[in-house]
Order: C-alpha cells, then sequence, then structure tokens
C-alpha cells in the first residue's frame, strides 16, 4: 500500500483501456505511453493489463505501508527513494515507512508508476482506467492510500531490475503514418506540406489531442465531411490547417477530415514530446511496415542485475 502525501500535474490509475464500449460513445482511455506502461508492469512480473499510475508533468510523494518493490518508467524523471536515487525504467525495493518520490527533470511528459502485482482500484466496463470527462474514476489527491495485489514474485527477485527503452524518445521524433481515406481531401500542396514540414506541440495539449503548430494544410474541397468513428493516432484536421492528434480519451467519433493515422508503434514517441520544443515530423509507411515495427517494440523484457540498487 502507498500513500499519497505531496502530489501536482495529473495523476490518474490507468490499465490498456476500456474496449468494447466505443460504440456507446465511451472513449478507450488508457496509457498515453503504452511502450513505458508496458516495460513498467514487465519489470515486476506483473499481469499484463494491471494498472499503473500515470503522472503527467508533475510530481508524486509516497510513503510506503509496507515492504513493496516499486518501477518507474517513462521520458523526463527521476525517482528518490528512502536516500538513493534511481533512473527511469528501474525497479527498486521500498520498505514499510520509506518515503519513494517521483521527481520531474526533463523534457517528456509521462511517468508510469507501478507496484508490485498491480494496483488494485474498482473495474468499471472491464478497465480500471480514468476517464476524468466522462466521470469515470478520479484524479489522484492527498490522503488517497493506493492498495495492490500480491505480487506474482518473491519481492527480492523483482528488485534491481533495469530495462532500456527499444523505442528512441527523441525531441525531434520522426512519426511513421498510415495515409487516412480523407487523403484526397487535401490539395498536393498541402499534402507535401505534411510530410516537409516541422511541427511543434502546442502547450494546449491533452489526454484527448495534441494539437501541432507549423505549416498549414491546405484542403482541396469545402465539403463538410459526415461524423464518423475515430481512434487514437487519427490526425485530423480542422479549418486553420493546423493538424490535431487524437490521443487516449480521444472521442469516438469526429468530423474534421483526416490526412493519416499516426501508427501505435510512433504513438510513445509522440506522446513524450514536449510542447513548444520537439520538432515533429511525419513519415508515410504501409501497414505491413507498421505492423513488423510493432511487433519489434513490442518485445518487452526486463534484464535482471542491469542496475545497480540499494540495500534491501
Amino acid at each position: 500500500m502507498l500513500a499519497i502525501v505531496e502530489i501536482t500535474g495529473l495523476a490518474t490509475l490507468q490499465d490498456s483501456g476500456r474496449r468494447g464500449f466505443n460504440k456507446f460513445g465511451v472513449p478507450t482511455s488508457g496509457v498515453m505511453d503504452w511502450y513505458a506502461y508496458q516495460a513498467a508492469n514487465s519489470l515486476l512480473n506483473n499481469p499484463q493489463n494491471s494498472a499503473t499510475i500515470e503522472l503527467g508533468l508533475g510530481e508524486i510523494t509516497f510513503h510506503a505501508l509496507r515492504n513493496t518493490v516499486l518501477s518507474v518508467t517513462g521520458a523526463g524523471y527521476e525517482v528518490e527513494n528512502y536516500i538513493w536515487t534511481f533512473p527511469l525504467w528501474t525497479s527498486f525495493y521500498v520498505r514499510a515507512g520509506w518515503t519513494v518520490r517521483v521527481k520531474k527533470t526533463g523534457g517528456g511528459n509521462w511517468a508510469y508508476i507501478t507496484i508490485a502485482g498491480g494496483f488494485d482500484s474498482p473495474i468499471i466496463m472491464n478497465s480500471r482506467s480514468t476517464y476524468l470527462r466522462g466521470g469515470i474514476g478520479s484524479a489522484l489527491k492527498v490522503g488517497d492510500i493506493l492498495q495492490s495485489f500480491a505480487p506474482t514474485t518473491d519481492l527480492l527477485k523483482l528488485a534491481a531490475r533495469g530495462h532500456t527503452p527499444l523505442i528512441p524518445y527523441s525531441q525531434t521524433p520522426i512519426l511513421d503514418v498510415i495515409p487516412a481515406p480523407q487523403t484526397d481531401w487535401f490539395t498536393p500542396e498541402g499534402i507535401r506540406a505534411f510530410y516537409e514540414s516541422e511541427y511543434t506541440l502546442s502547450p494546449s495539449f491533452d489526454r484527448m489531442g495534441y494539437r501541432l503548430q507549423g505549416s498549414p494544410i491546405e484542403k482541396a474541397t469545402t465539403q463538410e465531411l459526415i461524423s464518423e468513428g475515430m481512434t487514437m493516432g487519427s490526425i485530423q484536421i480542422p479549418a486553420d490547417g493546423q493538424p490535431i492528434v487524437m490521443m487516449a480519451d480521444a472521442p469516438t467519433a469526429g468530423g474534421y477530415p483526416k490526412i493519416a493515422n499516426v501508427t501505435r508503434a510512433s504513438l510513445p514517441l509522440l506522446a513524450q514530446c514536449e510542447a513548444g520544443v520537439s520538432k515533429i515530423r511525419f513519415r508515410e509507411t504501409t501497414v505491413k511496415e507498421a505492423q513488423d515495427t510493432l511487433r519489434k517494440t513490442s518485445e518487452v523484457s526486463p534484464i535482471r542485475g542491469h542496475v545497480k540498487t540499494s540495500e534491501v
């Protein structure tokens, strides 16, 4: 169990998402960076869909109420555990009474904090994911006591593990995209601008969508699109020509034409882009290439003894 004693930014419990309810207008939600989430659970031998804390652009401090092991992944954070400092992508033993602090240190938006066994929270529509706009779950706050399931492995065997990200987090990411059904709604010049220009992330980004700023995308028609289904990664082009990439809390339908879709393997790179700093470019790929890349990047396995850890 963990007791939250300090918190800034947005912290929620998330799992891999709420699937099967889009037809009722309920977004999938789930984590913004699926790769970091998957690695955090893998470090602790947790079941694949275990809930983790997703911390966005803030810091959080816990008191451990019993002995446990935590892992933290993501980008732009570090961990203070009692008197030691740990990098991300590691697991570490925490004695009851110790204080753990996850600190923001640099570029990147999201950190994933996982406990041995996974966090125990109510299941709503087959998921423990929080969806704040829909009133499903709530943001974590000071005073919350987070329960956990029994770990699947002896705690001492789970500590001191490390993982090297296979995904190249970068301030200059090149995101693979697959052309969308409405590509022919845009002029050749507009499509060229999309693929040849740099875009930055607007400060107004959130879990629903990432607004990008750069060369406007010119449309070839004044025709209006009837709303249709959307998923995480859909790139909509509104009237001002500036792309909006739908993210984890994306609505289930939208009416702006889509020029492309970010592949699943590239979504973690976009999720961790820093507003006003990262220079984002797009590269067209095929479904086959996207599937091959996803297969490679999904290979998450912890390496025991990779990092130095504290005495336990």
